[in-house]
């Protein structure tokens, strides 16, 4: 089912599937995407869990404020669990998502139940990445793709990460451009490496979900 809740000042949509009375578990896409990336898997998990999926702020359905400070993007997920009266999650976030979970994880370590990173962006200076250029896609506010990777190439986010006290997975693809150094960041993470490119939880997603599955279980 589709929802919205208006939090933090912006309307975020979100979906949502699963028993009311079975944990909550929050999905967070990558960027450029939106909910419809978890296709298949929100239904997977859906079987034990209660499961939320938004649009982040300048995806998809959700609101293109035109603002995306990656502090700003957290504070609406803890704005959604709030409107959501979740008390504690296990919360997935996908690259851009990850850094999101992060940043929450960091700061509200009462919130986390589990934590679940998929090949997130590294914590250091990214260098030699092509400049971004726009070509026409839609879906997503072109503003947030700047924005967000100038807080890459900078990535003060990653000052945090040895705060987290959540049980935390990290899933790095093999094939990916990024280098997974963020599980040695946060203490106590465990690492698991598969062979997938930057979008493990669809290059591989049988091996995803069995990772994953066992983590939260």
């Amino acid at each position: 089912m589709i929802r919205e809740a208006h939090v933090n000042g912006i309307r975020l949509v979100y979906r949502e599937e699963g028993a009311p009375s079975a944990p909550p578990l929050l999905l967070l896409h990558g960027r450029t995407a939106d909910h419809n990336d978890w296709n298949g898997i929100t239904q997977h998990f859906a079987a034990r869990f209660h499961v939320f999926a938004p649009d982040l702020r300048g995806h998809g359905a959700s609101d293109h404020p035109g603002e995306y400070a990656l502090p700003g993007m957290a504070a609406d997920v803890v704005a959604l669990l709030d409107h959501l009266g979740a008390e504690r999650v296990r919360l997935v976030g996908h690259s851009l998502g990850g850094v999101i979970a992060c940043l929450v994880a960091a700061d509200r370590p009462d919130l986390i139940e589990r934590l679940v990173l998929e090949d997130p962006p590294p914590a250091y200076a990214l260098t030699g990445r092509p400049p971004i250029v726009e070509d026409g896609s839609t879906g997503f506010d072109w503003r947030m793709v700047h924005e967000t990777e100038r807080q890459m190439l900078e990535p003060v986010w990653g000052e945090g990460l040895a705060k987290i006290t959540a049980p935390t997975l990290v899933l790095s693809g093999t094939l990916s451009p990024f280098e997974p150094d963020v599980a040695a960041r946060i203490p106590g993470a465990a690492l698991v490496r598969i062979e997938a490119g930057h979008l493990v939880h669809m290059d591989a997603r049988k091996e995803f979900l069995r990772a994953v599955d066992a983590f939260l279980d």
